[in-house]
């Protein structure tokens, strides 16, 4: 096996040419664009910096308590992120619901993936345990995401279709259906649309990640197999618990459309 290549700091640096370049662009064509592409840019080197500190930390010290705390404030952190990404109000019944399905929904498939795709013993190994979860919950929080935007559009755009529904006898559930299952589709299609490119379109980060790490190319297929499988599974999981809770909270108790 080739020896693992460790990047120095200048060449680290040098990655960051991309980002000039690009700032160059968005200022020659006008477009606004440069705060948010510099910001993200340094959130996420500091982000991910103090995110190795912290798994190497927890490498040393494996400890099912700090496995735990740090799965809940990945938890928190998606969840937020949510409240921030979607771009309409939303009640405060709508976040509990979402807040629901994320923790229960990707809890449930975290468990699952953990104790019966890959057997992990100690269950709470965290070199395993969180970067599984932080795909699982980071792909779940884009899913609902997606959904929240065009579930409630869908509600406040069609509310006259909704009212003629509930007049002719039929309930909110089915009223509701199309907008719900819209909303289902649209979360769930980023994932299947990059599950169907993997592996001849391009390689996917997790099985690149391991490659370059010196992994063997069919280990490392292996378990990307089977974490797209987990990622469909939580994102559906986790979309279908809040499409089906959510449009609830549309509805008052006499079956009206708020």
């Amino acid at each position: 096996m080739d020896k693992v290549m460790d990047l120095q700091i200048w060449q680290m640096a040098a990655a960051y040419i991309f980002i000039i370049i690009l700032l160059f662009i968005v200022r020659l064509r006008g477009i606004a664009r440069e705060k948010e592409i510099l910001i993200s840019s340094v959130r996420m080197t500091l982000q991910l910096i103090l995110t190795g500190y912290v798994l190497m930390y927890l490498f040393d010290n494996s400890n099912p308590f700090l496995t735990i705390l740090m799965i809940a404030v990945m938890e928190v952190f998606a969840v937020y992120n949510i409240f921030k990404r979607v771009n309409v109000n939303l009640s405060q019944k709508l976040k509990k619901i979402i807040a629901i399905s994320m923790v229960v929904g990707t809890t449930a498939s975290l468990l699952y993936f953990i104790f019966v795709v890959i057997n992990l013993s100690p269950w709470y190994n965290p070199r395993y345990f969180i970067p599984i979860a932080g795909m699982l919950i980071g792909n779940s929080m884009t899913g609902i995401s997606l959904g929240v935007n065009r579930l409630v559009d869908g509600m406040t755009t069609q509310k006259h279709l909704i009212e003629s529904s509930l007049m002719l006898g039929a309930t909110p559930k089915v009223a509701s259906k199309e907008i719900v299952d819209n909303a289902f589709d649209s979360a769930i299609l980023p994932t299947i649309n990059s599950m169907v490119g993997m592996g001849i379109v391009f390689l996917p980060g997790m099985m690149t990640g391991q490659i370059l790490s010196g992994t063997s190319p069919v280990t490392a297929i292996g378990y990307q197999i089977a974490i797209m499988l987990g990622i469909l599974g939580s994102v559906a999981l986790t979309v279908i618990l809040f499409v089906q809770l959510g449009y609830k909270t549309f509805f008052n108790e006499q079956q009206q459309l708020i």
